[in-house]
């Protein structure tokens, strides 16, 4: 059978799930905002079940601080800071994750996409296919005919299959290309700057027409016109935002991809922080990635209205008319057949 691996960057796709869940509709009981980790678990769960991998991980992110930053101190620091309400979740999700017996990863002065271009890497040495769901661009670079990115076009339910045909379609590039189209085109989400007047379209003809970013340098002179000119004054930082931008594939992380083999959700597990977090709709989700032999720990009597005995609580009916006419609220009445005769009723 072969590995069909399952990559989740979970940092990203969290925060992705708060902004599309109204954080004040996700609260519980005792004012708990859930709106990310409800949107992540149900992503989680239709990525379990419609993809069907045999070896799943979950990158987190340690802190904003990473060998980027050390390089460009500005990397990201016009991002606001995380919200409280997001933040109080985080605990959560880490604890979601591991109740679904998927192993996580998170190494500090990384990215989780560092960590997932990682474990792709080495998926792809091993003949593994992969998966990757992040809301990272920079990720396209990692796709080809093994790995497949599943990037979120809106919210956390909508993604977009990108492989090597999607990336041209889209770009007109390959992806190994399109770390350097990125460095040209900058990234206002991470703070780095692009060429002044050369938006999307140019970046993309310059890249496609010299072969690489490298080559475009080299033969910077021979671009004529006020782009050409600006593309000279940016030289240094678009090699900057190109270090930047390429991700690196050999985070020290010990693992093999055998390591990663999931085979399904232990009921037992998830269903006491799913009852915690007040998750009543997401049971039902599960039975279809549940391991065999998970079963609940207990099972709830099914609800009956009449119980086959009935010791006490029955009333006679003078006791039913003297209790109905002095009740002064609205009556609700209903009744039990069996092969269309009265059995029983209640009031």
């Amino acid at each position: 059978m072969s590995k069909r691996l399952l990559l989740i960057d979970g940092h990203s796709m969290a925060y992705r799930a708060f902004y599309a869940l109204p954080a004040e509709n996700f609260t519980t009981a005792s004012g708990q905002h859930t709106n990310a980790i409800y949107g992540f678990a149900t992503m989680l769960l239709s990525l379990l079940t419609s993809e069907k991998p045999t070896h799943v991980a979950v990158a987190f992110d340690v802190s904003r601080k990473t060998f980027r930053s050390e390089i460009f101190p500005e990397y990201k620091a016009n991002r606001t800071k995380t919200p409280d309400e997001f933040r109080s979740q985080m605990s959560y999700l880490h604890e979601l994750v591991t109740a679904f017996g998927i192993t996580t990863f998170e190494v500090e002065g990384y990215e989780a996409d560092d960590i997932l271009a990682t474990i792709a890497k080495r998926a792809e040495s091993e003949g593994a296919h992969t998966l990757i769901c992040t809301g990272d661009r920079d990720s396209f670079q990692l796709v080809n005919e093994m790995t497949t990115v599943l990037y979120p076009k809106r919210g956390v339910s909508d993604l977009a299959r990108m492989t090597p045909e999607s990336v041209n379609e889209k770009y007109g590039m390959t992806p190994a290309q399109y770390p350097d189209f990125a460095a040209l085109r900058g990234d206002p989400s991470d703070n780095l700057p692009s060429v002044p007047g050369v938006g999307e379209k140019t970046a993309a003809k310059w890249i496609v027409d010299f072969g690489s970013l490298k080559e475009l340098i080299a033969n910077a002179d021979k671009l004529g016109g006020k782009v050409g000119q600006s593309l000279r004054d940016s030289i240094d930082s678009v090699i900057l935002n190109s270090e930047l931008t390429q991700l690196v594939s050999d985070v020290p992380i010990s693992l093999t991809i055998d390591d990663l083999a999931w085979s399904g959700v232990d009921e037992n597990k998830v269903a006491p922080l799913f009852n915690l977090l007040e998750f009543k709709t997401l049971k039902d989700r599960m039975k279809p990635i549940l391991f065999q032999g998970s079963t609940p720990t207990s099972v709830e009597p099914e609800f009956t209205l009449f119980p086959e005995e009935m010791s006490e609580g029955v009333l006679t009916s003078k006791e039913a008319d003297a209790k109905i006419s002095a009740h002064t609220g609205a009556l609700a009445i209903t009744f039990s057949l069996i092969e269309e005769k009265l059995q029983s009723y209640a009031v």
